[in-house]
């Protein structure tokens, strides 16, 4: 399963009495996570208002994608499956087109269709032995994003296995993110964040004139930050397992799964993905993680736009050519404990 942490990313923004602007911030649950709303407005008033609106944006795009929701669009493909094609809204339909391309990219690393995936591996403490090679291969047999069909003259969605079934764990919030951004830029919000359980999603700068500062969370140590980075008008993601993962014969396990395979992920505790929209930071971030470094760095350098941050279980750092840190630095802060 796929999953994204709170802690992932820390965002610095002070507030500056100048003239009658002032930063206006709302801590609420939304999606089952975690959001924090920002945005710079004339008034507390007015800022609420214009917060209102990226809630209730965020709320309309959660009746859609959930597949929690009986009702949801998402549900009826589900139930579906196998069946017979499902006609979805355009916004749904592109939704799910994009992610198809980025499983494509990533040879399968990503993949919506993993909520089909039997929840065979636990990261509680209750896990002390590997799980049968036949359950974890029997746990990805309604795995695969080739079985999803989609339509476009039609605006059908179509699973080909019957069981088979599509979530957005790994990109729905970013989605959510960029639509409520995108919507207070329309209304004139000249500067905010999205933070949605570390899916961040910033335009303008602060009061005082500059950019957002956003901090990586130490995966050695989640109460310090290793790096800080200035964020104008673009999104970072940060993938990271050092709450949630499990040690077997002394290997770690990540708690993010290769859909592929149906094995966690191992050797990386931290993937932090810059890019123009947080929907793909979003599902890159899951990717680099499942990929590994090498697979996941050579990816990062061929796509315009994108930079990555990685931190294996050793502390040491690696990053994608145009990152403008020293790495020496980085990663004698990522291995401070």
């Amino acid at each position: 399963m796929m999953v994204r942490f709170i802690s992932a990313l820390i965002l610095v923004s002070l507030s500056f009495n100048t003239f009658a602007s002032e930063t206006v911030m709302r801590t609420l649950k939304l999606m089952g996570s975690r959001y924090e709303i920002s945005v710079v407005a004339a008034s507390q008033a007015e800022g609420d208002r214009y917060i209102d609106l990226a809630v209730a944006e965020i709320s309309r795009i959660e009746k859609s994608i959930s597949s929690w929701d009986a009702a949801s669009q998402t549900s009826e493909v589900n139930r579906n499956a196998g069946i017979a094609p499902v006609k979805v809204d355009q916004e749904l339909f592109q939704l799910i087109e994009r992610a198809l391309q980025i499983s494509k990219i990533t040879d399968g690393a990503f993949d919506i269709s993993y909520a089909a995936m039997d929840r065979i591996w636990t990261f509680d403490g209750s896990l002390q032995e590997m799980p049968a090679e036949e359950i974890i291969r029997q746990s990805v047999a309604k795995v695969g994003y080739e079985n999803i069909v989609l339509n476009r003259a039609e605006q059908t969605v179509f699973l080909k296995l019957p069981g088979m079934k599509i979530g957005f764990g790994a990109i729905g919030k970013g989605y959510s993110a960029d639509r409520a951004k995108a919507l207070l830029m329309e209304k004139g919000v000249v500067a905010g964040m999205i933070n949605a359980s570390g899916d961040l999603n910033c335009w303008g700068q602060r009061l005082d004139g500059t950019p957002w500062l956003v901090g990586i969370t130490n995966p050695m140590n989640k109460n310090r930050v290793f790096a800080w980075f200035p964020i104008e008008n673009s999104a970072v993601v940060t993938s990271g397992d050092y709450e949630k993962f499990v040690l077997l014969k002394g290997k770690r396990y990540a708690h993010i799964i290769d859909p592929r395979t149906g094995y966690p992920a191992s050797g990386l505790v931290s993937v932090s993905i810059f890019a123009p929209k947080a929907e793909l930071a979003d599902a890159l971030a899951t990717s680099v993680f499942v990929m590994g470094i090498e697979a996941g760095i050579n990816l990062v350098n061929q796509l315009a736009g994108i930079e990555c941050i990685l931190v294996d279980d050793q502390g040491k750092v690696y990053y994608s050519k145009n990152i403008k840190k020293n790495e020496q630095e980085m990663e004698i802060a990522a291995r401070q404990k």
